[in-house]
């Protein structure tokens, strides 16, 4: 059964950037915050040499991955042409300041 759980307050993921959250037993998940406040979340894990995606750069609704530029769309998480894969997206919301991930 999934459910939400609360994993911080919007403001405490930078704009343009993301916060790390360990799930039990399972992997890193990587919260990311766009310049217009939107949050996705993917698995930290690029599927081309398995870079931290929380370390890259969030540009618009995706993010670049920080040791091989692979672009990972956030709504989907499949990579942006000619590269292809795919980052397991996570169930994201904001509700009243918080923001709750499914997992």
């Amino acid at each position: 059964m999934t459910r939400w759980t609360r994993i911080c307050a919007l403001t405490d993921i930078p704009s343009l950037g993301s916060r790390v959250v360990e799930s039990t037993g399972e992997e890193r998940i990587a919260v990311f915050r766009s310049s217009a406040d939107q949050v996705f979340a993917l698995r930290d894990r690029c599927p081309h040499k398995a870079g931290p995606l929380s370390q890259g750069i969030v540009h618009g609704t995706t993010v670049t991955c920080p040791l091989h530029g692979w672009k990972i769309r956030f709504e989907d998480g499949q990579v942006v042409a000619p590269d292809v894969g795919c980052a397991k997206p996570y169930p994201v919301k904001v509700e009243g300041g918080d923001v709750f991930l499914q997992i």
